[in-house]
């Protein structure tokens, strides 16, 4: 499956913004989808993860209750609702697409789990 990720842009902290990750060559529905954001510097942080439509979303800590993940497998897209966001959220964000399987809750913060990348969008607030 190949990933595309986009919609960031520059915003002012405590404004909204909406990335998309759309999927082709294979169906997003078959996937565990995660976000992931890297700051300069060579870490992915973990942003949210959702294994199956309709199931539990993940969050890290430092975007729980601002960021939301979903799911439109008609249109095989993943998106990322971005809400309150801070300096601090300022990043390349990544998709990437994960293996479901059942010990998900073991490795779904770790982007090594994941095998396929979109090739990011930048996100910058400012303050």
């Amino acid at each position: 499956v190949q990933l595309q990720a986009f919609g960031g842009g520059l915003v002012q902290a405590g404004g909204s913004l909406r990335l998309s990750c759309a999927a082709s060559g294979g169906f997003m529905s078959s996937y565990a989808v995660g976000w992931f954001r890297q700051a300069p510097g060579p870490d992915r942080e973990f942003v949210a993860a959702t294994w199956r439509s309709g199931g539990r979303a993940y969050y890290g800590d430092s975007v729980k209750g601002r960021f939301t993940i979903s799911r439109d497998n008609a249109k095989n897209t993943v998106f990322l609702e971005m809400n309150n966001l801070k300096p601090e959220d300022t990043a390349v964000y990544y998709c990437g697409t994960a293996p479901r399987r059942s010990d998900w809750l073991s490795y779904y913060r770790r982007s090594s789990a994941y095998d396929a990348w979109g090739q990011g969008t930048q996100v910058t607030v400012s303050s």
